[in-house]
């Protein structure tokens, strides 16, 4: 089996595989001030939530944009497999041409977003990441990464609303019946998912005039997707599980065995 983790800043995603059968996947909240203990006990408990043994892990791959917490998942990882992650970088070999001005600076989650694209979907393609950030990244017709774009993520902005905001309060990510709300809630819901569907759709527009080529493929992705999803005019398909397929790739592109 291999383990991969996604470590983002609002969330961890843990994946199991099994050849090309994707076991299980579970999610924790990131939190900074873990130790690698705690982190492999949360680890441990979802193998065995799951019934397996960790142990049975013949290798295991990290991608994390959070740099305070990389070296105690690369323990607590190691701990309850016995097996020295690989820890993704833009050095990391998988086959990825990097196209913008500091190839250094990728975060390990849209390499291994685009590794997975590449390998799975037509091209050129598009990948829309709704996490924390929202981003969207192009791959052109050759799969290699040529750039992306960054806005604050759909929680976050939200949550900017209600803590900045005295009037706001906190609500739930959710489409209202109406684009225009007619009440407080509604209004703050339809800002956010037909406001991140707008953003969507008016970035694709802009990245292919830019371009001057349509996407063969527009993948949409990340935590905060699903709301989204049935609200875009483009043709989308929604993969939840991409980063973790672009880890596998990449794992076994270092030649790993499974």
């Amino acid at each position: 089996m291999l383990l991969v983790i996604d470590a983002g800043n609002t969330n961890i995603t843990l994946g199991v595989f099994l050849k090309d059968e994707l076991l299980f996947v579970a999610r924790s909240a990131t939190r900074r001030k873990k130790t690698s203990d705690e982190y492999a006990y949360d680890m441990l408990n979802m193998f065995i939530l799951h019934g397996l043994s960790a142990r049975e892990c013949s290798g295991v791959i990290i991608s994390s944009v959070v740099p305070e917490i990389t070296a105690s998942l690369q323990s607590a990882a190691d701990l309850i497999t016995g097996c020295k992650p690989v820890l993704l970088s833009s050095t990391t070999r998988c086959g990825l041409e990097i196209l913008t001005d500091r190839p250094a600076e990728l975060g390990a989650d849209m390499i291994a977003g685009a590794v997975a694209v590449k390998a799975g979907y037509s091209l050129p393609a598009v990948v829309a990441d709704f996490g924390t950030a929202t981003k969207l990244y192009v791959l052109d017709k050759n799969g290699a990464f040529i750039g992306c774009t960054i806005a604050a993520g759909i929680g976050t902005s939200l949550s900017a609303l209600s803590s900045g905001a005295s009037q706001l309060p906190a609500v739930s990510l959710r489409a209202p019946r109406k684009v225009i709300g007619t009440n407080t809630v509604d209004c703050m819901q339809s800002g956010a998912v037909y406001g991140a569907a707008c953003l969507l759709d008016g970035m694709i527009d802009r990245f292919e005039k830019e371009l001057g080529y349509k996407f063969s493929s527009i993948v949409v992705t990340g935590g905060y997707s699903a709301p989204i999803i049935g609200h875009s005019y483009h043709d989308i398909t929604h993969d939840k599980n991409l980063l973790l397929r672009g880890l596998k790739l990449i794992y076994e592109m270092n030649g790993e065995k499974l």
